[in-house]
């Protein structure tokens, strides 16, 4: 089995995790200024418990601290929880 991949579908406005060609979690959120607010996040029934909505949003908030000079929004509750369960990406929510 392939190792899931994060990829940013900036039409779509999500982060997609993809395993075998397959899109079985996404983050989705919405660009306001110099916001970046993720407002729902959600992996297939069959993949949940795996560590995938985790995988997911680490890799989603790399790449927003890697790429742009946003401020994170958590409005979602696993995006929120998360972040407060790792105090290193604290800082996204507050540049």
């Amino acid at each position: 089995m392939a190792t899931p991949e994060v990829r940013n579908d900036t039409e779509q406005q999500q982060y997609s995790l993809v395993e075998d060609g397959e899109v079985i979690g996404l983050a989705a959120y919405e660009i306001e200024g110099d916001e970046i607010r993720f407002v729902h996040t959600e992996v297939d029934p069959e993949h949940r418990g795996g560590g995938h909505a985790s995988m997911l949003v680490q890799a989603a908030l790399d790449d927003v601290r890697a790429n742009s000079s946003r401020t994170v929004v958590p409005q979602c509750s696993y995006v929120k929880a998360w972040i407060e369960r790792h105090p290193d990406y604290q800082e996204l929510t507050a540049r």
